[in-house]
């Protein structure tokens, strides 16, 4: 993985307090773990980003490609042509049938006329005294009765063919593709005769037989099929747009619920959707609603609980540090005084304990230090009298001089921070603090850059190492402040973004609302 590993925090696993939290007790830890805005309930960490053990589960910013959804106006309209094309098909098919039978009953008719008519010739010829061998004319009646393709013969009682006529196609005409010339032969078996009995006196004196050329027939119905086919794919069109423009219209809503759900996504619980034409979707717009209320009021109600663990944490903190300085400050500076006057009467009346005496006054003072650093800690300086440009300043400066160049601690502050509410600058401080804590004792960086900037609209509050690639940096873990960070930016109504770099390196993102800016 070349470029960096852009990871966010989703929730927090309520863990048991550790012990120790960095190098003392307590900081930035209370006992009710609360998740971030992004998760409304508890969740457990899993490693997906990082190596295993870690305890917070990470998200890539690039969501994995999905399987892409088909619109539903689309698929609604693709539902309805299909319908409407198989429709058109028993349509067209019943068409077919239906010219079928109009061309057999057609055949018939004409053989009938042809039937009647030789028969008024036979009884004629029987008037007149003519040979009853004497073949009838098919000339008159063949006139008002030929069309294209068709045939129209006389047998005689023996069915010997006596005289016949028949109409070729017309030249202009248009053949029948071989496909649909064969399934209409399969199906309809065109060109079979049709006979009618010639009935003198109550005998059969022969039959008529009218007969439609199978290529003349099928070329008619596909010039039929087709033109039908023509007019239904047209209609098909239309009614496709048609019902596309309908869904569109009725599915207009649809936007506005997608807008809506994006703005929870965004976790602005105070997106609401209004009412809609449709029962179904005012359905659905009741009970956005409803979810988006009570959740903007179960969000508001932790974080006003969440701000007053963090106060009583901080009173806590602070009477910690009031003990730890009024008791235990003062008996290291008791045994202080103790080991100075024991070292100055050991030199005077007996030297071998003089060492002894000294190694006790400088334990005692890598206590003081210690304890120094620990009150630091437990209880920053005064944000409210000095900043918290001052206040982030110094502490950047007391890492330095911590560190003593081993690694280098920088500053970068843009915009008016010391305007910030009380609180606000309070929790900035204590994330600062508890990321470069982390930072300077897990990260084996050489260079720790603390940014804030301070906008109208958001405070950026980022802290960034050069550490090693296999160290965890600023990746959290249980017992190093994680909880109390996270804490902090969600009774804020913030953002916290862990960001990890495959080369080395780590940078971790707060992002606060700046109620300054809101009227």
């Amino acid at each position: 993985m070349d470029g960096p590993c852009n990871c966010q925090i989703v929730g927090i696993s309520p863990d048991p307090l550790p012990a120790r939290n960095g190098d003392f007790p307590g900081t930035d830890r209370v006992k009710c773990p609360i998740s971030p805005p992004r998760a409304f309930f508890p969740t457990k960490f899993a490693p997906k980003c990082g190596g295993k053990g870690k305890s917070l589960r990470y998200v890539p910013d690039a969501v994995a490609d999905r399987v892409r959804a088909i619109d539903l106006k689309l698929r609604l309209a693709l539902r309805v042509a299909a319908l409407a094309a198989v429709c058109f098909l028993a349509v067209a098919a019943y068409a077919l049938f239906d010219s079928d039978r109009v061309a057999r009953a057609k055949a018939s008719r004409i053989a009938e006329i042809v039937a009647r008519d030789i028969s008024l010739q036979q009884a004629q010829a029987q008037w007149y005294s003519l040979s009853p061998d004497r073949t009838p004319d098919l000339q008159r009646v063949a006139a008002p009765l030929m069309e294209p393709g068709l045939c129209i013969s006389y047998r005689d009682k023996v069915g010997a063919f006596r005289q016949g006529i028949c109409s070729g196609a017309l030249a202009n005409e248009t053949a029948a593709p071989e496909s649909f010339a064969a399934l209409y032969r399969a199906i309809f078996h065109p060109g079979n005769p049709i006979s009618i009995p010639l009935l003198t006196d109550g005998e059969t004196a022969g039959v008529a037989v009218a007969t439609f050329d199978p290529a003349t027939q099928i070329g008619q119905s596909w010039r039929e099929a087709s033109r039908l086919l023509s007019i239904m794919g047209f209609a098909l069109a239309a009614l496709c747009l048609a019902v596309y423009a309908a869904l569109a219209r009725a599915l207009r809503p649809t936007h506005a619920i997608r807008a809506g759900l994006k703005q929870l996504e965004a976790n602005d619980l105070s997106a609401r959707l209004p009412r809609f034409d449709l029962a179904e979707l005012s359905a659905i717009s009741d009970v956005f609603n409803a979810l988006a209320q009570k959740l903007q009021a179960t969000l508001a109600e932790r974080n006003t609980l969440t701000r007053k663990l963090i106060a009583v944490q901080d009173e806590e903190r602070r009477h910690l540090a009031r003990e730890l300085h009024d008791e235990f400050g003062q008996s290291l500076t008791a045994i202080a005084a103790q080991a100075a006057a024991a070292a100055h009467t050991a030199q005077r009346q007996c030297p071998p304990l003089f060492e002894e005496c000294r190694g006790i006054s400088r334990t005692t003072a890598g206590m003081m230090e210690t304890l120094r650093g620990a009150l630091v800690r437990l209880r920053p300086p005064d944000i409210e009298e000095l900043g918290l440009s001052a206040s982030l300043e110094s502490l950047v400066a007391s890492w330095n001089g911590v560190e003593k160049g081993r690694t280098r601690f920088d500053i970068a502050i843009t915009g008016n921070a010391d305007d910030l509410p009380p609180g606000v600058c309070a929790s900035l401080y204590r994330i600062a603090q508890e990321a470069i804590t982390n930072a300077a004792k897990h990260a084996h960086a050489s260079h720790v850059q603390l940014r804030l900037e301070a906008g109208h609209a958001d405070i950026v509050l980022s802290v960034e190492d050069d550490g090693e690639a296999t160290r965890g940096g600023l990746a959290p873990k249980a017992g190093l402040g994680l909880l109390g960070m996270q804490e902090r930016v969600v009774s804020l109504g913030g953002t916290l973004r862990f960001e990890r770099r495959a080369a080395g390196g780590a940078r971790l993102v707060t992002t606060i609302p700046n109620t300054e800016s809101e009227p």
